[in-house]
């Protein structure tokens, strides 16, 4: 990946598989993910990453969002995610076509496998684990059509 922000740009459309492994509950989201340019010029070419949807979460049906901060890193094939309020969450390095990244959020671990399979798809996998959770998230993104 020569480009991730470039890559990354635009409209995508969102499925994700979601495990509870320590109850067996299963959900899952469907919706859009955008990436768009932050509009203050002091950002240097960060994209917010919007995700907005619907959430099914075991008997549970209802709208979901969420929002991170990619700023550009140290290759054009990388980015450092954040979180809105600006704590770092980890770094995608898709120089090649695929990458694993780590966040801890005590007392949990979140590992997370990322796979560009084209120009137009994008998939990820979290694996969650410890005292408080034991999760598996598995997301598919693909560019949404103009």
């Amino acid at each position: 990946m020569p480009d991730l922000r470039a890559y990354l740009a635009g409209s995508w459309t969102v499925e994700r598989v979601m495990l509870d492994r320590a109850t067996g509950t299963r959900g899952s989201f469907s919706g859009t993910a955008t990436f768009s340019p932050l509009p203050d010029p002091a950002h240097d070419g960060a994209l917010l990453q919007r995700e907005d949807g619907t959430v099914r979460w075991g008997s549970h049906e209802g709208h979901a969002e969420r929002e991170y901060v990619w700023r550009p890193a140290a290759s054009p094939g990388a980015m450092d995610v954040h979180f809105p309020d600006g704590r770092p969450f980890h770094t995608v390095d898709l120089t090649g076509a695929a990458a694993d990244g780590a966040h801890w959020c005590s007392p949990d671990d979140y590992r997370v496998h990322y796979d560009a399979v084209g120009p137009n798809e994008l998939h990820y996998t979290w694996d969650v684990k410890g005292p408080a959770k034991d999760l598996l998230l598995e997301s598919v993104l693909r560019r949404a059509q103009p």
